[in-house]
């Protein structure tokens, strides 16, 4: 089974706030955005990805996002990041019913293409499931298969949300780089620690980052 990624992404501009204290504003922008760039390739390098479709009003995303060759989808609903995400999978199921499809965190510098691989294997297994983030509170993959609908509840306490809805929890062992979404400078620690695409390294280079 191949899956058509859903990746949500905000403008630019007003991405990774929670970073203040590690990225100045002026960063902060180039960090999301390289956090997308490295997310995007490692996804595209996933045998069991078929396409990445990129959900965002942001031109320089948009752009640099395509050249990597994803599909860039405009955030028409501009509802946040729900309404992004049932818009792109209603935009992919619109020409190809049966596509399983994925939303996946657009954060996720350290992203490994065999981890992803192993957690879709294990999706599949399922109409709806759900991969926990590292804080074990959010989401960083929401799953379904032809047939079923994606109903994403991303958002506080997402992990108890999706679980509440009856998508299926997985639970697959050494899978961190899916799970290492990055919000704060002790999410960036932790992905750095795990080893991020060239993107993020690059402009992670220029920052100060406190051990705590």
């Amino acid at each position: 089974m191949q899956w058509t990624l859903v990746i949500p992404l905000k403008p630019l501009a007003r991405a990774k706030s929670r970073l203040a204290d590690t990225a100045a504003d002026g960063v902060r922008p180039s960090l999301a955005l390289a956090f997308a760039q490295d997310t995007v390739a490692a996804a595209l390098a996933c045998q069991a990805v078929k396409d990445v479709v990129v959900v965002t009003v942001d031109p320089l995303a948009g752009r640099e996002l395509s050249a990597l060759g994803a599909r860039i989808v405009p955030d028409t609903p501009q509802g946040g990041l729900n309404a992004a995400l049932r818009h792109g999978a209603a935009v992919v199921r619109a020409s190809r019913p049966e596509s399983p499809v994925a939303a996946l965190n657009a954060d996720l510098p350290a992203l490994r293409p065999l981890e992803l691989s192993r957690v879709l294997d294990s999706a599949a297994e399922f109409p709806r499931a759900f991969l926990p983030d590292a804080a074990a509170i959010g989401t960083t993959l929401l799953a379904a298969i032809p047939g079923s609908e994606l109903a994403p509840a991303f958002g506080p306490d997402s992990r108890a949300r999706h679980a509440a809805s009856g998508a299926v929890e997985l639970r697959v062992a050494e899978v961190d780089s899916v799970r290492q979404d990055v919000d704060t400078g002790a999410d960036l620690r932790s992905a750095l620690a795990l080893g991020v695409g060239p993107r993020t390294a690059t402009v992670a280079a220029r920052l100060l980052i406190p051990d705590q």
